[in-house]
């Protein structure tokens, strides 16, 4: 019961903050943010009511699966704007930028946190400096996708974001792989080129081989329906049953067997809007019934944000100067890659500050850096610290990018009037 509690109480925390943060206008990701951290073992979950709030980390890990499943939607809905005409326009544009901004933001990291290392070798030291690197590559795709959906944002600055922040994910997991393993090979002393090299490439030739697989299979199962509710029914338990799988985790002789969620519901998404001729109407119907999937999903993310990283003085200096050369990666590498397959001087200007969003991946990666041990805990903080910063002012930086560019259109006057129109005629029933 206090489970269920907490889930209606988290979102009605969430609603009820959009209410309140509309006259700032701010994106609705940042007000279900800091509804999840107030109703989160730091602020009304500290007061140990059952119910009220989360009161413990543990009873916010007992929703993972909202997450993962709310993960799985975000990749498919990210996936279907993989369309072959587009792609034949921007393809070699985002493919250039996707691998370019991610290695500018490595690289610039490293270099930072190697200058803090030699300034205070004893509070950070190569093997996490490397690591905390690699994490940086990871953007958000689920900050940037609901930002774009709110506002309705369309234009190629939109059109060429979303599939960087798809291929955002396989280029940080090869540049993870790569950083990490050289990581464990300092601090182990042991190289292990099949983690290094061969496991990252594998992870992602079998992600995307299942979601192929799992998209096809889709469309071909939507013709044995006729009608449009069975076929949304069928296409939300694909996601469901693709988010399971790609769960898998096995190993054949010395190689690691695992998959990516967000690159298999990806390739499901992309395999479906290009098979499938009904696929624009299922889309639109989805998104309707995953809105407070969303909406949940970012709740329990503030919920999850650790406020005790700011008690640690090494860490705060650390996780900004992580935080300050992150974006400057981001957005200087995303400039010149820009330049470079020469795109509009609106996305040049604008593109890297619709990149900073970091939550999920990057979270993913500093779970798999715990295995370094002690050193380990370092990276996991510093990671929530920017977590933190991001998840709250990436979503705010990305509207003013997108409407800076002109691809947030204001509502048109006629469509405010209805409205008003409507509620006044409302107002006027119960009166």
């Amino acid at each position: 019961m206090d489970t269920l509690l907490s889930v209606s109480i988290a979102l009605l925390a969430g609603l009820m903050m959009t209410r309140l943060f509309k006259p700032f206008k701010l994106p609705s990701v940042t007000a279900y943010l800091i509804a999840g951290v107030l109703v989160g073992p730091y602020c009304l979950g500290a007061l140990g009511i059952g119910g009220l709030g989360f009161t413990t980390g543990e009873a916010v890990s007992q929703l993972s699966l909202v997450s993962e499943v709310a993960l799985g939607f975000i990749a498919f809905s990210i996936g279907n704007e993989f369309r072959v005409d587009e792609l034949k326009r921007t393809g070699h544009q985002a493919l250039v930028i996707g691998i370019l901004q991610a290695v500018a933001a490595t690289a610039l990291v490293d270099l930072a946190l190697l200058g803090v290392h030699l300034l205070m070798p004893d509070k950070l030291t190569v093997p996490q400096l490397l690591t905390l690197g690699a994490i940086a590559t990871a953007t958000a795709p689920a900050a940037t996708l609901m930002v774009v959906r709110q506002y309705k944002a369309d234009g190629p600055l939109t059109r060429l974001l979303l599939p960087i922040v798809a291929l955002d994910d396989a280029v940080g997991l090869v540049v993870f792989a790569v950083s990490f393993g050289i990581a464990k090979t300092l601090v182990s002393g042991q190289v292990d080129m099949v983690s290094i090299l061969l496991n990252p490439l594998i992870e992602i030739a079998c992600s995307l081989a299942l979601g192929a697989v799992m998209g096809a299979l889709l469309t071909w199962l939507e013709k044995l329906f006729n009608s449009n509710t069975n076929r949304l029914n069928l296409t939300i338990a694909f996601v469901f049953l693709t988010a399971s799988l790609s769960m898998l985790d096995f190993h054949i002789g010395p190689v690691h067997i695992q998959f990516s969620s967000l690159l298999v519901c990806m390739m499901l998404g992309t395999v479906f809007c290009n098979t499938c001729a009904l696929s624009h109407d299922l889309m639109e119907r989805a998104d309707k019934w995953t809105s407070p999937l969303f909406a949940l999903f970012f709740v329990i993310s503030g919920a999850e944000l650790e406020l005790n990283v700011f008690a640690d003085v090494a860490i705060v200096v650390i996780g900004l100067v992580y935080i300050l050369f992150r974006s400057l990666g981001k957005y200087f590498g995303a400039l010149g890659s820009a330049k470079l397959t020469h795109c509009q001087p609106a996305i040049c200007k604008y593109l890297g500050i619709t990149l900073l969003p970091q939550a999920g991946v990057a979270l993913g990666m500093c779970a798999t850096a715990m295995q370094l041990g002690a050193e380990g805990a370092l990276i996991r903080n510093i990671t929530l610290f920017a977590v933190l910063i991001y998840e709250l002012i990436g979503p705010v930086l990305t509207r003013q990018a997108l409407q800076a560019a002109g691809e947030i259109k204001p509502m048109p006057d006629h469509v405010k009037n209805r409205r008003e129109h409507k509620l006044n005629a409302v107002s006027g029933k119960k009166k």
